[in-house]
């Protein structure tokens, strides 16, 4: 039986990323989708993307970039994607195909796609609840009343131990809403919620539908008892611990981004500069070497992951150094501090646990300037 997938979020990442791996997993011969595409939110700035996927027949995403020192330019026309609903209007619909068609649920609502309204329970049974995990909530309970069949779910947004946050707030908007005992053993033992980890960078947008990104991809899934793996693909990797990639890409490549906005925000630089040009700029490049070399890396082996760090930081520069991904440095800006907290916070913390003498000049200098403080308990 094909393990057919529903996606809830339209972006153009999942378009470059999961839905990408399913098509080639399914030109492979593997018994994978095809996927439905929900659009959650009530705006109406993703209609042209449900009626480009009713009517495209697919859609083209283009890999533009270097692998392994290699220039990569291909565009993949992407027929994994069948049709797509707007779960603000075509409820009763998606309800049916959650319901009765649906073995996996993939999601990519953003990072605050997991907030709750004030007032989810005070609207019509008949029309969908404002939020996404009460949308999900809301067809668990279809689904346990129609049939009660297990369910994967894989979330991909970028929230650390996402599947484990998305499971907690379904079981607490459950408890909220006095589910039955038996509702509730059904979801404790027949949804798997897995945490993933996501990387790609995908700068733009084709209309109505489709996406330019880079050759470098990474979907990294953890194992539940019990789990089955749903597709393979070469940029796919299931684990029993998500911790390693999580590091890797938290505190090598997005630490990146963060000391270049950093510059970028400080030197008063281009407003449209990207992180190409910036590292144009041969003293910043320079800069950014050896805060990996000297700051970075060390960290790592302290760790025991020296040689994967060196590892991905040589793949990241490489994916900085894509000339044909216009990736600005003013979204990456966006919620600096918060960022600043994560990203070097954060692994100045974590490697301390392990080596309290670690000195992070240039990661310390950073987080000075912005009056915030190592936690290091």
């Amino acid at each position: 039986m094909t393990h057919r997938i529903l996606q809830f979020g339209t972006s153009r990442f999942l378009q470059a990323h999961a839905d990408l791996f399913v098509h080639e997993a399914r030109v492979a011969g593997q018994d994978i989708g095809p996927i439905t595409i929900v659009k959650t939110s009530s705006s109406a700035l993703r209609a042209n993307r449900v009626d480009g996927f009713n009517t495209a027949g697919g859609y083209p995403v283009r890999l533009r970039g270097l692998e392994n020192g290699k220039p990569v330019d291909e565009t993949i026309h992407v027929t994994s994607v069948v049709c797509a609903l707007d779960a603000n209007s075509e409820w009763e619909k998606l309800k049916h195909v959650f319901a009765h068609e649906t073995e996996i649920v993939i999601s990519n609502v953003g990072e605050t796609g997991y907030d709750l309204s004030l007032a989810e329970h005070d609207i019509s049974p008949q029309l969908p609840p404002p939020s996404f995990p009460a949308k999900l909530h809301a067809l668990l309970l279809h689904r346990f009343e129609k049939n009660r069949k297990s369910l994967t779910i894989l979330p991909c947004e970028l929230v650390s131990n996402n599947g484990q946050v998305l499971s907690k707030i379904v079981t607490g908007l459950s408890e909220t809403a006095g589910d039955s005992v038996s509702f509730k053993t059904w979801l404790a033992r027949k949804v798997m919620f897995c945490d993933t980890l996501v990387d790609r960078i995908v700068s733009e947008a084709l209309e109505p539908v489709g996406a330019i990104g880079e050759p470098y991809g990474l979907w990294a899934i953890k194992r539940l008892p019990g789990f089955v793996e749903p597709l393979h693909h070469p940029s796919i990797v299931y684990t029993d611990d998500l911790e390693p990639y999580l590091r890797l890409k938290l505190h090598i490549l997005n630490l990146g981004h963060t000391f270049l906005a950093e510059i970028w925000k400080t030197e008063h630089r281009m407003v449209d500069e990207t992180v190409f040009a910036i590292l144009q700029d041969r003293e910043i490049k320079q800069r950014l070497l050896l805060l990996y070399e000297r700051e970075v890396i060390p960290g790592f082996a302290v760790h025991h992951m020296r040689e994967a760090a060196k590892a991905y930081v040589s793949s990241t520069l490489e994916r900085f150094e894509n000339p044909f991904l216009k990736h600005r440095i003013s979204d990456i800006a966006q919620n600096h501090a918060y960022k600043i907290e994560r990203r070097i916070v954060d692994f100045i913390s974590w490697v301390k646990l392990k080596n309290p003498a670690a000195q992070f000049k240039q990661l310390e200098a950073l987080v000075a300037a912005h009056h915030l403080t190592k936690n290091t308990c």
